[in-house]
């Protein structure tokens, strides 16, 4: 994707950003308990099997980032802005 479609995309996405040691788009979030982090995480991998597309995950005990990144292309791709919306979701359903 070219960068100012790619900003375009991000507009649509506040919780995400660019994530330049990546090449990818980034969003990071805090959880109340550890359990409550690996939930949304187990939440995540049931969508991103179903998509097979498989976004990048670190687990630092309440703290995930996740990180969404075409690697078969190289960057990003519009997979990866289709994965962010559907992982904005799951994080509205659960608050």
């Amino acid at each position: 994707m070219e960068q100012d479609e790619i900003t375009a995309k991000l507009a649509d996405l506040p919780a995400w950003e660019r994530d330049d040691e990546s090449g990818g788009i980034v969003r990071r979030m805090e959880f109340p308990q550890f359990a409550d982090a690996i939930a949304f995480v187990n939440r995540i991998a049931t969508v991103a099997d179903a998509h097979d597309h498989h976004p990048d995950i670190d687990i630092r005990y309440r703290r995930l980032k996740i990180v969404l990144v075409s690697h078969d292309v190289g960057g990003i791709s519009s997979r990866d802005f289709k994965m962010a919306g559907l992982i904005d979701e799951i994080a509205a359903e659960t608050g």
